[in-house]
């Protein structure tokens, strides 16, 4: 049954055309997944849906008795409201008398001879019972605590912005609701919570409509994803890996029809260009048939974030962490850690929000000083620091000045440079974008900004810290992408278990002692020696783990390609026959440069160095294909 349709929507912000005559619906068992480049007016449509905001032209239509709720991506709070006093926020009979019931509890707890106060408790009491309100008040403890908080009576005031955040996810999802709207629901909670928070929302009834870059979970929770593209919005049935198929159906089957037009267009315009006059029916409609054919021209390019950065020279000496330890209060964060960072490590870094994670990357960078031990940084290491937070981002500035106050030129991996400008416009910053004040950005183009800035420093050794946070899948791709060419050290803390086992090869997980336990493999492979190892615990659930990579991963564990030699695999013929016909190109140039030694030499020269390089691809494809048939018997 439909519960919300959509017709002929549109959006713009000044100049700026987010999104126009598009239309769509929802039914009761829909769970929906919105994805775009961030700067599409996600967000914005999310708003329109909800009642929010209005769209400047259409409209949107609620079936009756329709519950919508919406969790925004930075929600508003009363800083003097207690955890359920904020849980507790809206105007129905229910909620009113949950917050009358939490509030005259808390005061009755202080003044416990006040007997008005008790008086009052027992009519609220009598009032939860009338409404059943206990169970809902029982459920949103037991979400609260699923979410890490645990302190029912702390002023929201007094906490971070991430248990904010899970705070207002909690009130959204303990709200009854026929429809539930969440903005980067995934934002600020670890992983743990985030498995937790998939299982549930797969588990609930109703629709769900939600933003995320977070792909496993698209993969688990939705069953249709909508697109938001150049202002258009496409549908899909099916979960992520099934819009990627779709996806690229699509755009496969418009560029055939784009050129299909084209060849119709060519055909039509030598024919106008003979001197069609428009004197007879067939000739008119045959003009009206051009015409028509100009104006459906329709846009094959591609919004795609470039990431094309060199690096600085790296020594050998990286970074050394000697017998660490922070301790904050009572509290020991980090406990006797030793690691020294190798030339292409690629760490992840896990745990429990507020474990330490952050502050073992604020360790490395010095901001802060270990109470024992110390950390060591080699004379050539160049950090580049991709926070939570946006740095000291002066939204006063236009796009570009903020990435001019840290280069105006770029060195590239080939030995050339770029300027501010390009590199802006292969990060979406097109132009007439470019001088527009930060502060008008939305949330996920100033991290994208952000983003650009840390690597326009040209890095050798990158630390991202909640990388994934507020970027659209996109971007991220074309991250990973990079990643996987840098040259240099990458550290991440994340809690998006697709970005940990795209990108790194180790996994430190952070322990309730402040022990740092180091397991080898992506996120997938940390978490099944987890379960492992609690199975051989008799299910208890403790990690037992030695300082060195785990002992009991299974002996026979099955073969199987990494992404690069998946990759490699798949272009390597491609690569050897590149070479070949450039060797053979080299041997018709000496042929014909007999007389001229000088040449002859520079040409014998680059033929020895091409037959090398063929070499080593060849026992690289032998090594391959080897590979390639034990992961086909396994």
């Amino acid at each position: 049954m439909n519960i919300l349709s959509a017709e002929n929507l549109s959006k713009s912000y000044g100049m700026k055309t987010l999104f126009s005559q598009i239309s769509f619906g929802i039914d009761e068992n829909d769970k929906i997944g919105l994805i775009g480049v961030n700067g599409t007016g996600k967000s914005t449509f999310l708003k329109i849906i909800s009642g929010i905001e209005e769209a400047d032209e259409g409209k949107v239509m609620v079936g009756n008795a329709v519950e919508v709720q919406y969790l925004a991506q930075n929600p508003d709070f009363d800083p003097q409201d207690t955890v359920l006093e904020q849980v507790f926020k809206g105007y129905s009979p229910l909620m009113k008398v949950l917050r009358a019931y939490e509030q005259g509890l808390l005061a009755a707890m202080r003044c416990p001879n006040d007997d008005g106060l008790q008086k009052q408790l027992i009519v609220l009491s009598q009032q939860m019972d009338a409404l059943n309100g206990w169970q809902l008040e029982s459920e949103a403890k037991s979400i609260l605590t699923k979410l890490g908080i645990t302190d029912f009576s702390a002023q929201v005031g007094h906490l971070s912005g991430g248990q904010r955040k899970r705070i207002a996810l909690a009130g959204a999802l303990i709200h009854p609701a026929d429809l539930l709207i969440l903005d980067e629901p995934t934002n600020h909670i670890d992983n743990d919570t985030v498995a937790w928070l998939e299982g549930y929302l797969h588990k609930r009834r109703g629709a769900l409509l939600l933003i995320t870059h977070d792909r496993y979970f698209l993969d688990r929770v939705v069953n249709r994803i909508i697109e938001l593209d150049k202002g258009h919005l496409y549908s899909y049935t099916g979960n992520y890996s099934n819009f990627l198929e779709l996806k690229m159906q699509r755009e496969a089957d418009q560029e055939a029809s784009e050129n299909k037009r084209q060849n119709l267009l060519r055909n039509e315009l030598a024919w106008m260009r003979r001197g069609a006059k428009a004197r007879t029916t067939k000739q008119k409609a045959r003009i009206d048939r051009f015409e028509q054919l100009s104006a459906e021209k329709v846009d094959l390019s591609q919004d795609k974030v470039e990431i094309m950065a060199g690096a600085s020279r790296l020594g050998r000496k990286i970074v050394e962490l000697d017998h660490v330890s922070k301790v904050f209060g009572e509290r020991t964060v980090i406990e006797d850690f030793s690691y020294i960072v190798l030339r292409d490590d690629r760490m992840g870094i896990v745990g429990p929000n507020g474990s330490g994670k952050s502050t073992l990357l604020n360790l490395i960078t010095q901001k802060i000083l270990p109470d024992h031990g110390f950390v060591e940084i080699g004379q050539t290491v160049k950090i580049g620091y991709f926070s939570q937070e946006n740095g000291d981002m002066d939204e006063k500035l236009r796009v570009i000045e903020y990435i001019r106050e840290e280069a105006n030129f770029l060195p590239t991996a080939d030995g050339g440079t770029i300027t501010a400008s390009q590199m802006l416009e292969r990060f979406l910053f097109p132009p007439d974008l470019q001088w527009t004040p930060i502060s008008k950005l939305s949330g996920g183009e100033k991290r994208r900004l952000y983003l650009l800035r840390v690597l326009m420093a040209a890095p050798n050794v990158l630390l991202l810290d909640e990388p994934t946070n507020d970027l659209d899948i996109q971007t991220l791709t074309i991250l990973e992408d990079y990643l996987d060419d840098f040259p240099g050290a990458v550290i991440v803390v994340s809690h998006d278990r697709y970005f940990l086992d795209r990108v790194v090869e180790k996994v430190f997980a952070f322990e309730s002692d402040g022990s740092i336990k180091q397991y080898v493999g992506g996120y997938s492979d940390y978490s099944q020696a987890v379960a492992l190892q609690a199975a051989d615990d008799g299910g208890a659930g403790k990690i037992v783990e030695s300082k060195e990579f785990p002992s009991e991963k299974p002996k026979e564990r099955i073969r199987k390609f990494t992404f690069k030699e998946q990759k490699e695999y798949a272009e390597i013929d491609a690569v050897i026959a590149s070479v070949e016909d450039e060797i053979k190109v080299l041997g018709n140039r000496m042929n014909t440069s007999g007389s001229d030694f000088t040449l002859l030499q520079e040409l014998t020269g680059m033929q020895q160095e091409l037959e090398k390089k063929l070499e080593e691809l060849l026992e690289r494809w032998t090594y391959l294909n080897e590979l390639a048939e034990e992961i086909g018997q396994s």
